[in-house]
């Protein structure tokens, strides 16, 4: 539970605000009793050991370091039960994120004086003994503060180079993009490591794009895109610099932080000024001078990486998005053709040109309808506000506004339950639902222009179901949201949905939902706040991301990335730590789905032909080994296509879409091992989106 203002931490740290909240716990603004100055404090809520070394090691790694580009440890500290807190320098200003996203690339003096600034920092830590390598530079992680100092933060992922072995314990994530391709797991990551991730970041300042993925370049299935393709101003010089640190081989990068900074220091002609203070613009001052010192502080990002509403994604020149959106949608329409047998009418899958700009959503932001928090989650926005689309059907409010009923967590249902489905039995696509051993068949919805996905609320009062839904799709290019009752009564719009929003994901505690989008040019993963009426982008990559499905703690989210096939990540509730679950291979992985005591993911893998998706279990704590386990194990009877699985609120049992003739897609049901497998529809129609009723009726 995050930390109230007023809090006294260790007898001497008052919690202020909340700077972010991340997947591991939030960061904090403090004032410390003791010294009469503003600190950061970082916390840690995951407390397995795992988690607690990982916290541990890089408190004693920041704790060694005496840099300027650095900040500084003040203290650490550990409350049996609660958490663990690292308190240290409070650092202001603007992350290097923030700043491109502003200016949309930098000039090349700024960006080289990045550069040298974070070779600095690397020289430091690489020359410590034993050696420091951070593994997480990227643009949200340098700070430039509003003296226009350059400091490299958030070393979670940073790890100490003990003799010979390949890595310590803890996390090996990557930021695709960022990371070359030895952070994968292809080989060990040293010094050379960070070389590579400095370069694709200066490479993202001065362009705006970020550097094709390196483990796509490592298999041959992408280039980089040379920086004077993009930006043909910049000196030849800098570029190849940029484009040396980047290469695939560590022994063809920069071998030392310091050999870097020289090759930047001459690229960018500098040698005149290196010896000065090294400074870049300061952030721009905020024009209100009346802002409180609390306003500003919540305003501030401090040593993680912290997750905000995005204003825009990196910008990328027509011809190269043109070519991500053919590819992408060739590659999905190779996975999803299979879905509907040949009744199957894959849409485009990308918005192209027309697509929606990126919205940012704040409660009562200019030009957007507010929501009342004593009205329904989900009211549909006044007809002049921008978040209705014209041609989207809209279905009737009641006279008066609809008390919001209390989100609380109600007892699982028992694995005969309830079970809702799609089906076009009656002529268009729309929401059924059924007990769980096929009997009661019935329709809930009757929207015009049809629905499908339907997923439950935790309290199973609620469900998100899409509209228009015309055909089965893996994407849904002019749907948007709806919330409607259990029954199918009052189906209200989510207010911030617009077209080409679908996927929806309740969170366990009810107060959020996650969904898939195409608003900003491809399928982005987005996360919906009805407390707060936020809107946030938390996969602004420039992969298609799909399929979101939550961790029942509500701090992480397992979705599906294409790159180019399709595999399951995961990432925090803030968007941050993204890494790959599901191994590589050319293979396409989908829908998956987290246990409800978040042991384990199960989800459909196909291969490219034929193409009959089988189900697939593994346990989150065998994420990055590659151990899956076949649901029903080799040798046993094989049930045929699984795809779109749902489990019931007590793991015993899984409800699953499949066509064993080839032809007619149905409803079956079977154990979570596999057994006792039995066909719940049997209508000439087609039957799809199972979704298990999770609260009692």
């Amino acid at each position: 539970m995050a930390l109230s203002p007023g809090t006294l931490l260790n007898n001497r740290f008052r919690i202020v605000s909340i700077l972010g909240q991340g997947g591991m716990g939030a960061v904090y603004c403090a004032e410390d009793e003791v010294l009469g100055i503003t600190v950061a404090v970082k916390e840690n809520l995951f407390l397995s050991d795992e988690y607690a070394r990982q916290f541990q090691r890089e408190a004693r790694i920041l704790a060694s370091l005496r840099h300027t580009n650095l900040p500084r440890v003040i203290d650490y500290c550990a409350i049996e039960g609660q958490g663990q807190y690292l308190i240290m320098d409070y650092i202001e200003g603007e992350d290097l994120r923030q700043r491109i996203e502003r200016l949309g690339t930098l000039p090349e003096k700024e960006a080289v004086l990045i550069g040298i600034a974070i070779c600095d920092a690397l020289a430091h830590l690489h020359s410590r003994r034993p050696p420091v390598v951070h593994r997480d530079i990227k643009p949200g992680n340098i700070k430039i503060t509003p003296d226009g100092e350059v400091m490299l933060v958030d070393f979670g992922l940073a790890k100490l180079m003990l003799g010979s072995q390949a890595t310590t314990t803890g996390a090996r994530a990557m930021t695709p993009g960022y990371s070359p391709p030895e952070q994968y797991g292809t080989a060990r990551t040293d010094a050379r490591t960070d070389i590579y991730s400095l370069g694709a970041t200066l490479y993202a300042a001065l362009t705006g794009v970020i550097p094709e993925d390196a483990l796509a370049r490592a298999t041959g299935k992408a280039q980089l895109t040379p920086i004077r393709t993009l930006q043909p101003k910049i000196r030849r010089s800098l570029a190849a610099t940029l484009e040396k640190s980047l290469q695939i081989e560590p022994d063809d990068r920069f071998q030392t932080a310091e050999e870097m900074k020289n090759a930047l220091i001459e690229a960018g002609e500098l040698t005149h000024i290196i010896q000065n203070r090294l400074l870049v613009p300061p952030p721009p001052v905020e024009e209100s001078e009346a802002q409180t010192d609390q306003e500003e502080d919540q305003e501030v990002a401090h040593d993680a990486e912290i997750s905000r509403p995005r204003s825009r994604p990196m910008r990328k020149p027509a011809y190269v998005q043109m070519l991500l959106w053919l590819a992408g949608a060739a590659a999905v329409f190779v996975v999803g053709s299979f879905l509907v047998g040949n009744d199957f009418n894959l849409p485009i899958v990308f918005a192209g040109m027309n697509a929606t700009p990126t919205l940012t959503v704040t409660a009562g932001a200019s030009g957007e309808q507010p929501v009342n928090e004593t009205e329904l989650p989900g009211v549909v926005p006044s007809t002049d506000s921008p978040s209705t689309p014209r041609s989207i059907f809209t279905p009737t409010l009641p006279g008066s506004p609809t008390q919001t009923p209390e989100i609380v967590p109600t007892p699982l249902g028992s694995s005969f339950g309830e079970i809702s489905f799609t089906s076009d039995r009656t002529g268009s696509l729309q929401i059924w639902r059924m007990n769980s051993d096929g009997s009661q068949q019935r329709q809930l919805s009757n929207m015009p222009e049809g629905a499908c996905q339907a997923n439950w609320s935790p309290d199973g009062r609620k469900l998100a179901v899409i509209s228009p839904c015309e055909a089965h799709s893996l994407t849904y290019e002019d749907s948007m949201i709806y919330i409607m009752n259990a029954d199918g009564s009052n189906a209200v719009a989510l207010p911030v949905s617009l077209a080409g929003d679908f996927d929806p994901a309740w969170s366990p505690d009810g107060n959020r939902i996650a969904f898939t989008s195409i608003r900003s040019g491809r399928p982005h993963i987005y996360v919906y706040n009805f407390l707060d009426s936020t809107l946030q982008e938390l996969s602004d990559t420039r992969y298609a991301d799909m399929q979101p499905t939550w961790n029942p703690s509500g701090k992480q989210l397992a979705f599906v990335r294409e790159m180019p096939f399709n595999h399951i990540w995961i990432m925090s509730d803030m968007g941050q730590t993204q890494f790959q679950f599901s191994p590589s291979g050319n293979v396409n992985d989908l829908w998956p789905q987290w246990s409800y005591d978040g042991e384990f993911i199960i989800y459909s893998r196909s291969q490219l032909s034929p193409i009959i998706p089988w189900l697939l279990r593994m346990s989150y704590q065998d994420r990055g080994t590659g151990i899956e386990a076949r649901i029903p194990p080799v040798g046993q009877t094989d049930p045929g296509p699984v795809a779109e699985p749902s489990l019931s609120p007590d793991i015993q049992w899984l409800v699953f879409e499949s066509w064993p003739d080839g032809k007619n897609h149905d409803i079956y049901r079977m154990t979570i091992d596999g057994r006792e497998v039995l066909r719940l529809t049997a209508d000439p129609g087609l039957d799809f989106d199972p979704s298990w009723r999770p609260g009692t009726p």
